[in-house]
């Protein structure tokens, strides 16, 4: 047996301790890194794959029509590694200037540049296309780095809103705000719709004029009660965007209420309303005024006759469980609408939407360079909902001042008194006026018809009908809109809402205390 001393000093033995010192070493400079670095067991790395985008980028190099599929779908900053998003950066020079793109044009473009270096050189091109058969699966690997990009967007946007969670400087709702709208930023950026062939859309159409063959109104659309409106539009129709707009006290609100009635309670149509102007009582004390035919203000103060309450309990029956939904949240954000919009129309099937009024809602998150360029997001984003929904959208406006400006006498509304955005007349598929000219002291139109106690609405945009005038009936002591040959009461001439004469004296000046009114809440 050999003496241990031999052993210990032997070579073999001097170049095992020699590895053992150095596997020391080097675990203890791993271990000094992991520690720089601030590894951890469940520490994760950005979204990416730099194979799948090296492929991508090596399939437009090798295919002339590649460029075409993936355009839509790809940015530089798509990709994860810097010198990816320069080489694609020149691809999409070349796609914009239809020039050929391959791998002597990509190169040339790059050393225009000056980044042909910082991409690795020419041999790095030529390892793109060497590495790539074919450009069989571009779309599909396009599609992963679009995702990765997405998620990567996420993980950053989540970061910086945790960041400022934990800053007390910034006030929450502020950054729920800037949340909200860095999120839609988000995913409008990502709405993509592929091709459809026509054959569907035929079939989808030829049953839509079937369906509107076979009811009895004979309209394609949603009924909205007032028959030669519904004659003139043939209903309000799927994904469209409706501007309903008027001057302050024409009776816009007047005017949609009366529509939503008719709507759920006469034909029983799931109807939603967001009002930002007035609450949720407000709205409802109108729509019992409208349907009991009671004045406002008594509604208000509750001094009713004995006749008044049998009328209010006989005929607000027809509103209990109306398909009707109102949301009352002021300063009501786009995103916020279609969060609740989605959930309405999954829930409740409704079938349309009213917003009250469309200046008042606001695009926070966002910046924007002035009042104009944040009306004309949102309403861009509406006829966005409306088609993504597939139902129509009616949002309330304000005209500006140019109506009682003009001095020729001429106080009808035009498409260039819309406030504050030109994009909403764009943007619209209909655009209607509500004009009631005995508010101009105008009693008499250009026809010769009596406008004592009339309102003309007014189309002046249909993108795929015909414009024109329908009168109706307004009742401003009932806030309520009607057609003239349902109108059977005396017409009472004023604003929409006319003072009450209850406390004048007479018999009624002692009332009877009010009847029992169902128990509940009313169904809104």
């Amino acid at each position: 047996m050999e003496n241990v001393n031999d052993i210990k000093n032997s070579k073999e033995y001097s170049d095992f301790r020699e590895y053992q010192e150095f596997r020391k070493f080097k675990a203890e400079q791993w271990k000094s890194a992991r520690s720089k670095a601030q590894f951890t067991d469940d520490a994760k790395i950005q979204p990416q794959d730099k194979e799948i985008e090296d492929a991508v980028l090596g399939a437009l190099m090798l295919e002339r029509d590649a460029y075409a599929i993936v355009c839509d779908l790809l940015r530089p900053e798509s990709f994860y590694d810097p010198g990816n998003q320069k080489i694609y950066a020149a691809i999409n020079k070349l796609g914009v200037m239809q020039q050929p793109i391959d791998m002597l044009t990509v190169t040339q473009q790059l050393r225009a540049d000056g980044a042909l270096d910082d991409v690795g050189g020419p041999v790095r091109i030529s390892e793109l296309t060497s590495n790539v058969a074919s450009a069989a699966h571009i779309e599909y690997h396009a599609r992963i780095v679009a995702q990765k990009f997405l998620a990567r967007r996420l993980i950053s946007f989540c970061s910086e809103i945790e960041k400022k969670s934990f800053d007390e400087s910034y006030d929450i709702d502020d950054l729920l705000q800037e949340a909200e709208g860095k999120l839609f930023e988000i995913s409008q950026g990502n709405l993509k719709k592929d091709f459809t062939q026509i054959d569907p859309v035929i079939n989808s159409a030829m049953e839509q004029i079937e369906a509107a063959g076979k009811r009895e109104s004979g309209l394609s659309g949603l009924q909205t009660g007032f028959h030669n409106l519904d004659k003139l539009t043939s209903g309000w129709q799927n994904s469209d965007l409706i501007i309903i707009a008027a001057r302050p006290a024409m009776g816009k609100t007047a005017f949609v209420l009366s529509m939503a009635k008719n709507m759920a309670v006469d034909y029983n149509t799931p109807v939603a309303i967001f009002s930002l102007e007035m609450s949720n009582l407000q709205l409802v004390n109108r729509l019992i005024s409208n349907v009991c035919e009671i004045e406002g203000e008594k509604i208000k103060s509750g001094r009713l006759s004995r006749q008044e309450w049998e009328q209010l309990n006989s005929r607000v029956r027809s509103l209990f469980s109306a398909p009707l939904y109102v949301d009352d949240s002021p300063s009501l954000s786009i995103l916020e609408l279609r969060t609740k919009a989605r959930r309405l129309v999954k829930e409740h099937g409704v079938k349309i939407i009213i917003i009250d009024y469309l200046q008042l809602m606001n695009a926070t998150g966002m910046k924007f360079g002035s009042r104009e360029q944040e009306v004309s997001m949102i309403s861009r984003s509406l006829k966005q909902l409306a088609k993504e929904l597939n139902i129509p959208v009616i949002a309330l406006s304000q005209l500006s001042r140019k109506v009682e400006e003009r001095n020729d006498g001429n106080k009808r509304p035009q498409l260039s008194d819309l406030r504050e955005s030109g994009a909403i007349e764009q943007d619209a598929d209909m655009v209607l006026f509500v004009h009631r000219p005995e508010y101009y002291h105008i009693y008499q139109d250009e026809k010769g018809n009596d406008l004592h106690g009339m309102a003309q609405i007014i189309i002046a945009k249909h993108r795929k009908g015909a414009t024109g005038d329908v009168l109706l009936n307004f009742r401003g002591e009932f806030t309520r809109f009607q057609d003239p040959e349902t109108s059977f009461a005396p017409i009472q001439e004023g604003g929409e809402i006319m003072g009450s004469k209850m406390n004048a004296g007479g018999d009624d000046s002692q009332l009877p205390p009010p009847p029992p009114v169902p128990n509940g809440p009313l169904p809104f």
